[in-house]
């Protein structure tokens, strides 16, 4: 792998892999959390307006534009970036790489293009309400971080996005869109050091007038400790909850690794996970239980999440509850504790063998850290995590007596 900085001071990492295909992405360390100073949801609208129309291209050629090289672009946003990425064949690494560059440096917000992608932006955020689980997760997080930039939800609201006008996100991606906020990195089967050669000459050709300018760095924010539990009347058909608090940041180190080890433990993508086997493989009261562990510069956040009949909430409840308090209380044994480290070894394996997840990987660990990790490294790191570590983070965010709940019944 090459990593290194261009001229204009954009960070990139090249990774030779796979056999036709090539993937690349551009992270732009700009999220919803950077949105001081405009309406609620920018960050979210930029990225889909972005895609509206350059100086060079209309919204129809860029839509054609990788799709008839039988291409995909896609982009997506979070609390801290914008990430935009694409997957074509190799030899069409370039146009992908210059087609990133080119929407974020010279988008055009056209009137007429960005009333359509506000109607699309504003059903996306009905449609979010009309989802019990969806809806509830985005509550849970705005009760956690209330009063904190975190807190602001990432598509905004119906009144703020209404609000968003062609000369705010201009001025928003002229701030915030700049090179020393920016990473690029690619997977693909071609050479590195020819890669790298290509990545220089879209800078240059990008951003012309620049060399290494600096960008403010983001500056923590304090999260208060939070406490909740609230029940809300909904009467939908399935009730909803979510039971979590504060996690680890990004920079929390070994903390951080304990807190991945028991989101898996309690609630991973496996069917013995062991929420999974009490609430729905033993006893079918939901039909999916979920942990998820989200980190950010500041703080990070777990949460549990699972929809079930009315009648089985307390079963749920009070089953989730007996597992966290055998956590906080009772080490995991050597042959348990040597599992669950497989377990989480062999899916960081598995999802490595994706060329889209390395790179999108490659992108946050560069954006986050200024380098990424070698895979011995992360193994050494998971291996060195104790039982008294993972019990200890589930003393930290899931409290007795003081595990936020939210509850839409």
């Amino acid at each position: 792998m090459i990593t290194g900085q261009t001229r204009e001071g954009v960070r990139y990492a090249v990774r030779q892999g796979g056999r036709a295909a090539a993937y690349c992405a551009l992270s732009i360390r700009c999220g919803t959390r950077d949105e001081a100073g405009y309406p609620s949801g920018i960050a979210h609208f930029a990225e889909h307006t972005v895609f509206r129309g350059t100086e060079k291209k209309s919204a129809a050629r860029i839509n054609s534009c990788l799709d008839r090289l039988g291409g995909e672009l896609n982009a997506y946003t979070t609390k801290e970036e914008i990430v935009i990425h694409a997957t074509v064949l190799k030899e069409d690494l370039r146009k992908a790489m210059d087609l990133l560059l080119e929407l974020a440096t010279v988008p055009t917000f056209p009137d007429e293009e960005i009333e359509t992608e506000r109607g699309v932006v504003l059903e996306e955020i009905i449609s979010y309400k009309d989802s019990p689980s969806d809806d509830i997760y985005d509550r849970f997080e705005e009760a956690l971080f209330a009063g904190h930039p975190l807190g602001t939800p990432i598509l905004g609201t119906l009144k703020s996005v209404k609000k968003i006008t062609p000369c705010d996100l201009k001025a928003f991606v002229r701030e915030r869109f700049i090179p020393s906020a920016m990473v690029l990195t690619v997977v693909s089967p071609l050479g590195e050091e020819k890669v790298e050669k290509e990545i220089r000459r879209c800078t240059e050709r990008w951003f012309p007038r620049i060399s290494g300018e600096p960008g403010a760095e983001r500056t923590p924010v304090p999260v208060p400790e939070p406490f909740f539990d609230r029940a809300v009347e909904k009467r939908n058909h399935e009730t909803n909850a979510v039971i979590g608090g504060l996690a680890p940041s990004l920079y929390d180190g070994e903390k951080r690794l304990a807190a991945i080890l028991l989101a898996n433990l309690l609630g991973g993508p496996a069917s013995n996970s062991l929420l999974g086997q009490v609430l729905r493989e033993k006893n079918g009261w939901v039909y999916g239980v979920e942990c998820s562990y989200t980190q950010y510069a500041d703080t990070g956040i777990m949460a549990i999440t699972f929809g079930c009949d009315r009648p089985n909430l307390e079963r749920c409840l009070a089953e989730t509850e007996r597992i966290l308090r055998k956590l906080r209380t009772d080490l995991l044994g050597p042959r348990k504790l040597k599992e669950a480290k497989k377990q989480l070894l062999g899916q960081l394996a598995i999802g490595s063998e994706s060329g889209e997840t390395q790179c999108l990987s490659m992108g946050k660990s560069l954006l986050s850290f200024g380098r990424i990790p070698s895979t011995e490294e992360n193994r050494r790191a998971i291996e060195n995590v104790t039982a008294e570590d993972i019990r200890e983070a589930a003393r930290r965010i899931f409290p007795e007596g003081r595990t936020c709940r939210l509850i839409y019944k």
